[in-house]
């Protein structure tokens, strides 16, 4: 980010902000390479930008030395612009219960079938690794731990936990 515009807090927001290119390009960029870009390829640092093709070039000479911020990514060859995928992550990491691929259809005005393909790829880049442990801030609201399914319109004898872990 170039710290000139703030993050969306809404759908509308995100919307917004996400149709302007720039807006994508320098988001993906920032999160993707904080310290320095490299191409994917061979690990080259700092490579050349073409700004027609709004990509990079690799200075050293290989195959698939021109690349852009989808390389690599869930956004790979697939034809919908970041303009899509950004406000539909938005969505769902900032749903609380979750999103159906008929709500990212309405909302962003792509075909239910384009919306179910995004959902299951973003679903699929956000699950954790099988042996992977919490590495960051957790947040967990209202979440009860223990007991029996049985009983789960019990609350007594579980443990509640709120709060930041």
């Amino acid at each position: 980010m170039d710290g000139k515009t703030a993050l969306p807090k809404t759908l509308t927001e995100a919307v917004k902000y996400f149709s302007d290119p720039d807006n994508c390009l320098n988001y993906l960029v920032a999160r993707r390479w904080p310290n320095s870009m490299t191409c994917p390829t061979c690990g080259a640092q700092n490579p050349y930008f073409d700004k027609g093709r709004r990509g990079w070039e690799c200075k050293v000479r290989h195959p698939r030395r021109k690349f852009s911020v989808k390389v690599g990514t869930i956004f790979e060859d697939s034809p919908l612009g970041l303009d899509k995928w950004l406000p539909a992550i938005w969505m769902i990491a900032n749903c609380k219960n979750g999103v159906s691929s008929w709500e990212i259809h309405r909302a962003l005005g792509v075909t239910q079938k384009t919306a179910w393909f995004m959902l299951h790829r973003i679903r699929l880049a956000m699950q954790d690794e099988p042996e992977g442990k919490l590495s960051c801030e957790v947040e967990v609201d209202e979440t009860f731990i223990g007991g029996k399914a049985r009983n789960m319109h019990i609350n007594k004898g579980r443990k509640r936990i709120t709060g930041t872990a």
